[in-house]
């Protein structure tokens, strides 16, 4: 496996990863009538705004992984709110009889938008990560992270920071050994950062 950089053609396995890791990490397929929107808000906003910052794990067959995300999340929300979210909006008007009540809450969060949260402002950058179970296990999202991070030091970002469901502690744990620390506690969810 190796990882690489975000090429156009590799879009469409973006949104099918993550589909199949958007559950904490486990399959999200049977939650979602909708198999678009998950990577509509967690995928494809960040590559169309910043695509340097997306790394492809690659096995030569086809990508296992990624991760992508942005240097500063403030021009994220910015650029998003401008260019990304008002087509979003027009589709996801009304909600369809099929949804499900994972795609209701994509559907809320699609209308809400990105929210910049106060006491993350001294963590600037923020990014997604995820792997299908082939590419876990070999030490390949501690290189996606390096390569991640690398990039937004070549930036000069000062720090970065993420956020996990509660529920997914084998990626908790995982933050932790790549060196982050707790910023916040939410009802569902931790905010995670680090200083670069």
């Amino acid at each position: 496996m190796t990882i690489r950089p975000f090429q156009l053609s590799d879009l469409g396995a973006l949104y099918d990863i993550c589909l199949r890791t958007g559950n904490s990490g486990k399959d999200a397929r049977e939650l979602y009538t909708d198999k678009e929107i998950l990577g509509h808000f967690f995928a494809a906003p960040y590559v169309a705004f910043e695509p340097e910052l997306c790394f492809i794990l690659d096995n030569h067959t086809r990508p296992l992984g990624y991760i992508l995300g942005t240097s500063d999340s403030r021009k994220y929300r910015q650029w998003t709110e401008q260019y990304w979210f008002p087509l979003l909006r027009q589709r996801y008007a009304r909600e369809s009889e099929d949804f499900t009540p994972k795609d209701r809450y994509l559907r809320e969060l699609i209308l809400r938008g990105y929210v910049l949260r106060e006491e993350l402002r001294d963590y600037p950058a923020h990014l997604h990560i995820d792997i299908l179970p082939e590419g876990q296990g070999r030490g390949m999202g501690r290189k996606l992270m390096e390569a991640f991070m690398t990039a937004l030091r070549k930036k000069n970002i000062p720090a970065l920071h993420l956020e996990v469901g509660l529920s997914n502690s084998g990626a908790i744990a995982f933050y932790r050994r790549m060196g982050f620390s707790t910023i916040a506690e939410y009802q569902k969810s931790l905010a995670l950062g680090i200083k670069l």
